[in-house]
Formats: structure tokens, sequence, C-alpha cells
């Protein structure tokens, strides 16, 4: 844990997940009752906000990662990681506990299945959380896992006009309390259906926006890129073709390149073409944080790139 006498300022504040992820390669998910051989493993970390804070401070933000880990051999690896790459992190410690672990099945097509396990004394308490840590940033990066905590973040960034980005694949109990305080929240597929009980994207997205008075309601949607509501009008971005290996993390990146744009203050079309750029891009190597391209790169897909058809026409 990086220790401050005074709080500074950086560009992103990230509260939320970390992980150790064991990669498993496989020629196929396994059917019920069958044997598949596994390819050579791989340990890396990862986690949902983690890892976006992670890719944001290598494209040249400053960042701070304030997260939960055991008393374990994992708890170093990501604390030698964040020293690494100069994020300021705050790991806040269960002892006797084991840090949160995910082992990822990834089949020949680039898919993955998340199997995962995360002790319930990594739980993340609103009272081990300052307030400095939240207000002395440009904007902050929620996942809403430990939901009390992420909503005291939020409000507390909020009440100081800090925007808050919110990264959801579950409905957390309470989660309610979090969305009421998110500008930016940008969900998986199904997590907009949940919340305004309707399938229908270009209905759900507009029901969820004015419930919680977001700024923007998104979802990500895979080979289908992404949609978004601003609150007027539908903005659709088309995913990139890639030659994928694996697509761990490709939502983390979305977020992390989302909040990159945002914090240039591009638009909000520019925005979501820049993070499916980046999302695609890290599906091309092993590992949530493998295919954290370069600014460079990411320019470079976004200018001659092929995307995949569209799934939306406005």
């Amino acid at each position: 844990m990086t220790t401050l006498s005074k709080v500074e300022k950086v560009d992103l504040a990230g509260v939320g997940l970390n992980a150790t992820d064991t990669l498993i390669p496989v020629a196929h998910y396994p059917a019920r009752g069958t044997k598949v051989e596994i390819r050579p493993t791989t340990v890396l970390p990862g986690g949902q906000t983690a890892t976006a804070v992670v890719a944001c401070q290598q494209w040249g933000l400053r960042t701070r990662y304030v997260g939960k880990v055991g008393g374990d051999s994992a708890a170093a690896l990501h604390a030698a990681e964040f020293s690494r790459l100069g994020v300021e992190a705050h790991l806040l410690t269960a002892p006797d506990c084991p840090s949160q672990q995910a082992f990822i099945l990834v089949d020949d097509s680039g898919e993955r299945t998340v199997l995962w396990r995360r002790d319930h004394r990594l739980a993340l308490r609103p009272e081990e959380l300052q307030r400095d840590w939240v207000v002395n940033a440009r904007a902050l990066h929620l996942d809403g896992h430990d939901t009390a905590a992420a909503a005291q973040a939020a409000a507390w960034a909020r009440a100081s006009s800090v925007p808050v980005v919110a990264d959801l694949d579950e409905l957390y109990p309470g989660v309610e309390a979090l969305l009421k305080n998110v500008d930016y929240l940008i969900t998986s597929r199904d997590i907009p259906g949940k919340l305004a009980s309707t399938d229908d994207l270009q209905k759900s997205l507009p029901a969820v926006h004015r419930r919680f008075g977001c700024h923007l309601t998104a979802a990500t949607l895979g080979i289908d890129g992404v949609l978004a509501w601003d609150g007027a009008q539908f903005h659709y971005s088309p995913a990139f073709r890639v030659d994928t290996v694996d697509t761990t993390g490709a939502g983390d990146l979305f977020h992390a390149g989302f909040i990159y744009a945002l914090l240039q203050g591009w638009t909000l079309p520019k925005r979501l073409d820049f993070a499916c750029a980046a999302a695609a891009l890290n599906c091309t190597s092993v590992g949530a944080r493998g295919g954290i391209h370069s600014l460079a790169k990411i320019a470079s897909l976004l200018l001659t790139g092929l995307r995949y058809p569209a799934a939306f026409r406005f």
C-alpha cells in the first residue's frame, strides 16, 4: 500500500475488484460429464476495476486504485504490478484470507468462461475508505461488487462534482443506492433489462436513464458493439474485427477506453469508438491485461480496422 502524507490529485480513482486469473486454454468448452485436455496455464493479475485502472495508467493518466486483498502471495503479485506501473495503490488486507481468484477456460474461438471465488472477508467496507482518495481525482470508476462501499465513494464523488463511471455485470443487493450517483452507467447486455423489466435495449436503456438520472446509459454487446442512450438519442458503435485469442478483460478495457476518452473531452461517438477499439485489441492476447495496446495502435485500428456488421441503425 502506498502511504502519502497528503493525497495528491490524480486523473482516475478506481474502487473495486482485483483478482488473480488462472487462464486455462482448451479446444472447446467441456460438455457435462466429459473430459477435456487443457494446455499450459498462465497466472496473471486481473479484476474489473484494477484492470481498467492499469490500462489508463499505461496510456499516460495518473491513477489511484483502492481494493482489498488477502494475506497471500497473490496480494504480493498485485502490489508488485501496481508498483511497477506507477499506480498509487491502496491495498487493504484481510489477514489469513486468500485473495480473489478466477479460473478462466478459454476455448479456441477466444471465448472465455469464468469460475471465480471471493472470500466474504474480502468485502470492502465504507468505513475503510478515505474521502480524499475519491474526491482528489478527475473521475471515479466502480464495479459495484462491494455495493455499500461503492455507494459511499459515488456519493462523495457526486458531492465534489467528480464524474462517476460504473461497470456492472451483476445486480448486487442494494445497487440502487449506488446507481443514483452514477453518471456513466455502462453495463453488460442483460443488466438494463433486469433493471427495467424488458429485454428490448431501446426501451430499457432510456428507462434506466430516467429512473436513476444518469448522464449516459449503455450496454456492451460483444461482437455487436455498444449501444448508448444520452437522454435525447441513441449512439451506436459496431465492434472491430480482430484475430481473437482471449476475450478476458474486453469489458474492462472498454471502460478504460471510455474513461480515457472522457477525460480528453472527446465527443460521445469518439469515446465509444475509442473504447471499442481498445477492447478489441485486448482480445488479441492472453489475459485481462495482455492486450493493453498503445494509443498509437488504437488510433491505427480506428483508422483502418474492419468492423462487424451493425446490429442497430438509427
